[in-house]
């Protein structure tokens, strides 16, 4: 009998609305260049309503019998990301000394280099020929100066993937992050290319606190494979009564 590669579950969780995101609709809505937070974007705080969202989805995993709630957890090492596991834990009634919690620097957002904090009209206004340039490579492989491609964090993230079938299998692990992270893990479970992955990314953000999941199924494949379950599940939110928000990260690059 073969042994297990992966973990029995995966839940892959957007972080709750984030100050920056209220921060980027602001300067965006007022045609503003640069986007008003002073912070660095790894100490950017949830906003209220993030942290609302953030204890939404705690109830969510509360209400499933324990012996299906998350025994590991993997944050991103983001203020915002790491406060949304803390909240989902408390607000499950998950004890963190029972589980095995990690921050993990390969899950943090994708670095924007040179364009951190510039909105739409500031990256056309600041840096004409690095727009152009991002509109002929595509957002898959242009990365900016000082920055990342998508490639690039989807080759941290297959290191994610390599430590994840070692040391955690048949565990169930909860990964919070970044819009983005939701993505490049998807690209990656679901084996797309990039014309798919970014078609998705084109028709709607990933909502903030949503779940995408995957359970272990041995009966696929050779030696089973993570088969999809939920995908931007948003419904503790709304049964909570907790807006559900879907900005884009900061900054927010023109869509391909």
């Amino acid at each position: 009998m073969l042994e297990q590669k992966w973990p029995q579950t995966i839940w892959i969780v957007r972080h709750g609305q984030s100050a920056g995101n209220v921060a980027r609709d602001e300067a965006e809505a007022a045609g503003l260049p640069l986007i008003d937070i002073a912070t660095r974007d790894i100490d950017t705080p949830l906003s209220a309503l993030g942290e609302q969202q953030a204890d939404a989805l705690g109830h969510w995993f509360g209400q499933l019998p324990a012996e299906q709630r998350p025994s590991v957890v993997l944050s991103s090492s983001y203020v915002r990301a790491r406060h949304t596991a803390e909240i989902v834990l408390q607000s499950a009634g998950i004890d963190i000394d029972d589980i095995t919690f990690n921050t993990d620097e390969r899950l943090r957002e994708k670095e924007f280099g040179i364009l951190d904090r510039l909105t739409k009209f500031g990256i056309v206004q600041k840096y004409p020929e690095l727009h152009e340039q991002r509109t002929h490579v595509g957002k898959f492989y242009f990365r900016p100066p000082g920055g990342e491609s998508w490639c690039d964090v989807i080759l941290r993230l297959r290191s994610v993937l390599d430590t994840i079938s070692r040391e955690y299998r048949g565990e169930r692990v909860l990964i919070v992050g970044h819009q983005v992270i939701v993505n490049c893990f998807r690209y990656l479970v679901e084996r797309m290319d990039e014309r798919q992955i970014l078609e998705i990314d084109r028709v709607a953000d990933v909502p903030n606190c949503s779940v995408t999941s995957y359970e272990f199924d041995a009966s696929r494949g050779k030696n089973g494979k993570l088969v999809p379950r939920l995908v931007n599940f948003v419904a503790p939110l709304r049964e909570a009564g907790a807006p559900v928000t879907a900005e884009p990260d900061v900054p927010a690059a023109p869509k391909s």
